[in-house]
């Protein structure tokens, strides 16, 4: 069994993601918290891209890649109830300088070619680990929500981005709710990440059809949609 989870962004009229030139008010910010916060979801995760942001950039590629350490999940016990970040990083690339994101103790998902070095890395700070895949790249989303479950008790799940990621979740079938908080500017610019891009492949047909399930003003002129998710596309193995 997996978590239900919901995607949950703040995207433009246009449907693009970076906010850096928006000059959009702090209500807005805070509009998106408070949106978030009412799911009451047990986790969060992002993709490598976007969890740069909270890390201190990317490690240099390790050098040991035998298989010294066993390719073996490891959970660091917490109490019932705790709220995790979770980081889709298949290299293992990002360099945290903390076990937690604002108190959120994290856990990495990973792929089995990781180098042993990132491993004892993650270790020495506290981290959880998960293994999706034997190559960095080609992780099995299905299997990560059902670890995620079983090993951290997680039932809902914030999915919040980068384009890349929210797309490989959608189109393996696993994301349940769509919930955009349709932000009042249009980008404009090419080449900006989408709410939803799928890497390495160009669809004969929409990855998942939805069905309305509210749509309500908030804060700083944004409106609110929630979708239900109709279908997903491919299922994951």
């Amino acid at each position: 069994m997996k978590p239900f989870v919901v995607c949950h962004m703040m995207p433009s009229v246009d449907g693009r993601l970076r906010t850096v030139r928006w000059e959009i008010p702090k209500t807005a910010h805070d509009e998106y918290e408070r949106t978030a916060n009412s799911y009451r979801a047990d986790a969060w995760v992002c993709g490598r891209k976007t969890m740069e942001e909270f890390a201190n950039g990317r490690t240099s590629p390790g050098h040991r890649r035998y298989r010294s350490l066993r390719r073996t999940d490891y959970v660091v016990p917490r109490e019932k109830g705790t709220n995790y970040a979770i980081a889709i990083d298949s290299h293992g690339s990002l360099r945290w300088s903390a076990g937690n994101i604002d108190g959120d103790p994290l856990i990495e998902v990973l792929s089995e070619d990781v180098a042993d070095d990132y491993l004892a890395f993650l270790k020495e700070r506290g981290i959880s680990y998960l293994f999706a895949g034997k190559k960095a790249g080609k992780l099995n989303l299905s299997r990560v929500l059902t670890t995620l479950r079983e090993k951290f008790g997680i039932k809902r799940l914030l999915l919040e981005g980068g384009g890349e990621t929210n797309g490989a979740f959608l189109r393996a079938g696993l994301v349940d709710e769509l919930s955009v908080l349709l932000t009042p500017v249009a980008d404009g610019r090419p080449g900006e990440p989408a709410l939803f891009d799928v890497e390495h492949e160009n669809p004969a047909k929409a990855i998942a059809r939805l069905r309305l399930k509210s749509a309500r003003k908030a804060a700083a002129d944004m409106v609110w949609i929630k979708y239900t998710v109709r279908n997903g596309g491919r299922r994951a193995a």
